[in-house]
Formats: structure tokens, sequence, C-alpha cells
């Protein structure tokens, strides 16, 4: 029976490529399945084989380690050339997501606050 080994809901092109490439150089043998168009469906890489779980779990746990090694090594670097993770740092380089998430926060706060403004 089919296991769930990775969720792709979230994660970047490049990771889920990198994932790809090692469960196929590993030789699992997994299969993806999408969200679909309403997003109903969950995005993800099924492992097809059970037996293979615990080499196919040890793969992904070592990627992932590897992983957060590099974005430490990464954040620790931006920080050593003065470039911290700031607002205007994610403004510009994601606008689109800053301005959406704003909107979205202000329109939380709105409706929150409504019932009070109106007494």
């Amino acid at each position: 029976m089919a296991v769930l080994l990775f969720r792709l809901g979230g994660v970047p092109e490049e990771e889920a490529a990198e994932v790809r490439q090692l469960l196929d150089e590993g030789g699992f043998d997994v299969y993806e399945t999408s969200e679909g168009r309403w997003k109903l469906s969950v995005a993800a890489i099924w492992l097809r084989d059970e037996a293979q779980l615990p080499e196919a779990r040890a793969a992904l746990d070592a990627y992932q380690t590897g992983l957060a090694e590099r974005m430490q090594q990464d954040l620790a670097e931006r920080e050593a050339r003065g470039e911290p993770l700031s607002l205007w740092r994610r403004l510009r380089e994601r606008p689109l997501q800053v301005i959406a998430l704003t909107l979205a926060a202000a329109a939380v706060l709105t409706l929150s606050l409504l019932p009070f403004v109106s007494l």
C-alpha cells in the first residue's frame, strides 16, 4: 500500500526538484499527486512500496538536515554582510506577497474592531 512520503504544499519548486532527484537517484518507487484544479487533493510524493519506507525516510531526513544547515549558513552569511532579513528587503524581493499579507491583516483587524467602533 502506498505511503505518504513528502507533502509538496508550500514547498519551493527548487526543493521539490531536489527531493524528486534524491528519490530517483535512490531508486525508490514513488509517484506524485497534485492538489488538483480545485485544490482539494494533497500535493505529495507517495512511496509505492512500504518496505522501502525506512530507507526513504532516512534519505529525506539526511537531505532536510543538510538543507537546514545550508539555510542557516546562508542566513549567517547575509547577516555578516549586513543584509539582515527585514520588512523592506522582503518588500523589494516579494512586493505582491507583502502587500497581500498587509491587506489581509488590515481586513482581519478591521472586521475584529468593527463591532466595537459602532457602539
